[in-house]
């Protein structure tokens, strides 16, 4: 794993590579008492001539950046995060069983920023940890398509719980935005859904997302996304899909999506850097189950083959998405 340290002016020391292990923190540390951290998810893709592709890894850079900004924490550069990703992904190439083969499963990458100096009264922390960890993971995270698994998601609308607020920090990816989602999740898994999704905590009646992916929604060549204005968090697969999908003519619509679109719509997908683009079976809201199209032909199918071709390099990548760690 890959450990930065910040020091007191601010700034980000040169790095280094790490034995994978523990990490010693003050039991007064700003991210163990005030939650002041933020992290990423984003894979490294094996090539088929075995070389390793990361995908729009700016983005995450970036996005760690704006939610550092919100947290009151100094962030590393976008260079100095991106050549932490490609040095620990590098570093993990070296025993080869640690990235799977091309087509088999991706490289997870975990980089995460921490307050780790000690500061028993609120405020920010005088001190700053950044990493990079791994961990092998194989494709088949929901088992959605013919050719992995079962049809699709089935999810059921919460109603009860909010997964965030305006003017709140949904839409930085802080880790004091997940535990919150635990509650609502298992209860949701224990009936038998594999997730919740999200209403908007003022009026209940717009879409946000689930407990950790976003959504869409397909009705004929419109496809509907609840806009990123603070309370979604913007994804880096859900910013690259819309892209995609306006490349194969679909029209995209960003803005309030009602939950009651749902009852009325062709197929439901959810995107993120683990599930990819998975396919939405059923969704429960209230007393009314959907079933959404899903599997070979399905508007989902395609654009999850476009965007996992170009992260793998067997789609040509006309867009300068991918990097090549050399």
């Amino acid at each position: 794993m890959y450990v930065m340290k910040c020091s007191r002016d601010g700034s980000f020391e040169k790095g280094e590579v790490n034995p994978y292990g523990n990490i010693q923190l003050s039991p007064s540390a700003g991210v163990l008492n005030y939650g002041q951290g933020l992290f990423e998810g984003m894979k490294s893709y094996r090539k088929e001539d075995g070389g390793l592709l990361l995908f729009r890894p700016e983005l995450n850079a970036k996005r760690m950046m704006m939610g550092a900004e919100r947290m009151c924490m100094p962030c590393p550069s976008l260079h100095q995060f991106v050549e932490a990703v490609k040095q620990t992904a590098l570093a993990n190439k070296r025993w080869w069983a640690q990235v799977p083969p091309h087509g088999k499963g991706t490289l997870y990458m975990r980089p995460m920023l921490l307050g780790s100096g000690a500061v028993l009264g609120l405020a920010p922390a005088p001190e700053y940890t950044f990493l990079v960890y791994a961990s092998p993971v194989s494709d088949d995270y929901f088992k959605v398509f013919g050719h992995v698994g079962s049809g699709g998601l089935n999810l059921y609308v919460e109603e009860e719980y909010d997964r965030s607020a305006r003017l709140g920090t949904g839409g930085v990816k802080s880790i004091c935005n997940y535990a919150p989602a635990l509650k609502a999740m298992g209860r949701a898994k224990s009936r038998g859904f594999s997730d919740v999704l999200y209403l908007d905590s003022v009026e209940k009646k717009n879409l946000e997302e689930a407990s950790a992916c976003n959504v869409f929604i397909v009705k004929g060549n419109v496809i509907s996304t609840p806009a990123a204005r603070g309370t979604i968090l913007p994804g880096v697969t859900r910013r690259s899909i819309i892209e995609i999908a306006y490349d194969h003519g679909y029209q995209v619509e960003e803005g309030v999506v009602p939950v009651d679109q749902l009852l009325d719509a062709d197929e439901v997908f959810c995107t993120g850097t683990a599930v990819v683009v998975a396919p939405v079976d059923t969704i429960t809201y209230r007393d009314q189950r959907v079933q959404y199209k899903t599997g070979v032909g399905s508007v989902t199918s395609e654009l999850y083959s476009t965007l996992v071709g170009i992260q793998r390099g067997v789609v040509e990548d006309k867009k300068g998405w991918t990097v090549e760690i050399s």
